[in-house]
């Protein structure tokens, strides 16, 4: 089986992949997150430290933010900001549509547990809403899952579905949604693809027709061997499924492979139809990057015997959470949470470059949204969710922004400061015994002779992973 790689040479002093960069402007930062409470509002039901935003949305003249329900104390789970407030500044939250939706009981005609939200065209605010808390924790469902729909000229619930049973399982946990529009259609002429990340599958929602499905795949799933991240020099360890999510533009012709070789996950792969759109998708714990054609996910579950066609893109130098494409050009953007940086991945030039590396700035980025809003600007989150998760967060740091990328230098990239890696095994991760499927050695992709180096940053070796990224012929994005 012939296989293929892809290499970008990123040394900075030859700055040979990285083409012009970026800068990082921040909107708003925080210590910690702060809300515009309620004088009523219960002692208890806000503990600043347990309060971090996952999900990000950009409006006309609001920013809206996704506060899951990861531990107890999130005052309110999803709130706006004001669009274009004073640089740098830490503004109260205030809760949308109001604090009546954000009741400290179970209550499951509000909200409960809101990851990510998207506007579509008609100016509607979609809003997944997980029904469940503490989920660092106590893992406690209260309600069924549900997508809550609002109009964002009125903040009024204009549609409510919650979840059938058929799509959901005991441990389901919906954390991302995307919305495909049919281009010309009218507002309920979509479909919306739905992460579940603890039982990992996607849901599929009809909006013209109501009607969901769910579907399945080994590429859903996490792979213990990148269970365990490390940012900024602390690790922990989550074993979530997929969640990470973007639609490419719709593809005017089936694109061809570039190489020959290139092998789908399934004998039975498709390209996508002329008209079609590609869905990536990544599991947390995961280096790889895989696609779908969305007509495959419109079609409903595959008939039995059959698998879904689902395309390996590429091996990532490090687990990523954000995910966004631009619909310019078809270029894929993601942050790998080892290197913290943004990185850039044309899938039809088949080039990578950094397009934003800041060791403090973007230390773990859960969200990447292109606002069509704001002249299609990039819009992002950082966290530091390392520290978040581990209970280090300092209330004397800034631990929280909001960041819009702005035109500035090619990246400068830290200097090689040891021999380079040569790796001993394959890209690809061994088979084991856990997740025997997501590794079929039949498949197994292995980097070219002619690029015997990789950014296959394992955790294991956490010392070699700036080394590995950012060292002359090493690669941010194999295939």
């Amino acid at each position: 089986m012939a296989t293929w790689a892809l290499a970008v040479l990123l040394a900075a002093a030859a700055g040979a992949g990285a083409a012009a960069g970026a800068d990082l402007e921040v909107l708003y930062q925080w210590n910690y997150l702060t809300y515009a409470l309620p004088k009523d509002f219960p002692a208890d039901g806000y503990i600043p430290e347990n309060n971090v935003f996952t999900g990000l949305e950009v409006g006309w003249n609001r920013i809206f933010v996704a506060m899951p329900r990861l531990r107890p104390g999130v005052a309110a789970t999803l709130a706006w900001l004001p669009k274009d407030g004073p640089l740098g500044s830490s503004p109260q939250l205030q809760a949308y549509p109001d604090w009546r939706w954000h009741s400290a009981e179970a209550n499951c005609s509000g909200l409960i547990s809101v990851y990510r939200v998207r506007a579509d065209r008609c100016d509607r605010l979609w809003v997944l809403d997980a029904g469940l808390v503490d989920s660092l924790g106590s893992y406690t469902p209260v309600c069924a899952p549900k997508l809550l729909t609002f109009d964002l000229r009125t903040d009024r619930l204009v549609r409510s579905v919650t979840f059938p049973s058929d799509v959901r399982r005991l441990q389901s946990l919906f954390t991302n949604l995307v919305l495909d529009e049919a281009p010309g259609g009218g507002c309920d002429d979509l479909f919306i693809y739905i992460t579940d990340t603890a039982a990992p599958g996607l849901v599929v929602y009809d909006v013209q027709r109501d009607a969901t499905w769910r579907l399945n795949h080994a590429s859903f799933w996490p792979h213990p061997d990148w269970s365990t991240y490390e940012v900024a020099g602390e690790r922990f360890t989550l074993m979530d499924g997929v969640v990470g999510l973007a639609l490419s533009p719709p593809q005017p012709t089936p694109p061809a492979a570039p190489f020959p070789g290139l092998q789908h996950l399934d004998a039975g792969a498709a390209a996508p139809a002329g008209g079609d759109r590609i869905l990536y998708f990544q599991p947390l714990a995961a280096d790889r990057l895989f696609s779908i054609p969305t007509s495959a996910l419109r079609a409903g579950p595959p008939p039995e015997g059959e698998d879904l066609p689902v395309t390996l893109v590429g091996h990532k130098s490090s687990q990523s959470a954000n995910l966004a494409v631009d619909q310019s050009d078809g270029t894929v953007y993601f942050s790998p949470v080892r290197e913290t940086a943004l990185a850039a991945y044309s899938p039809t030039s088949h080039t990578t470059r950094v397009v934003v590396y800041d060791p403090e700035r973007l230390q773990f980025s859960s969200e990447l949204v292109i606002a069509p809003r704001d002249q299609g600007r990039f819009w992002l989150t950082s966290s530091r969710f390392q520290k978040y998760f581990r209970r280090t967060w300092s209330p004397n740091e800034i631990n929280l922004r909001l960041m819009r990328l702005v035109a500035g230098p090619a990246p400068a990239l830290p200097a090689p400061s040891a021999p380079a890696f040569a790796p001993g095994r394959p890209v690809a991760a061994p088979a084991s015994a856990r997740a025997p499927a997501l590794a079929p050695p039949a498949l197994s992709l292995v980097a070219a002779p002619a690029l015997a180096h990789h950014a296959f940053a394992h955790a294991h070796a956490p010392a070699l992973a700036y080394q590995r990224i950012f060292n002359d012929s090493l690669s941010l994005f194999s295939l």
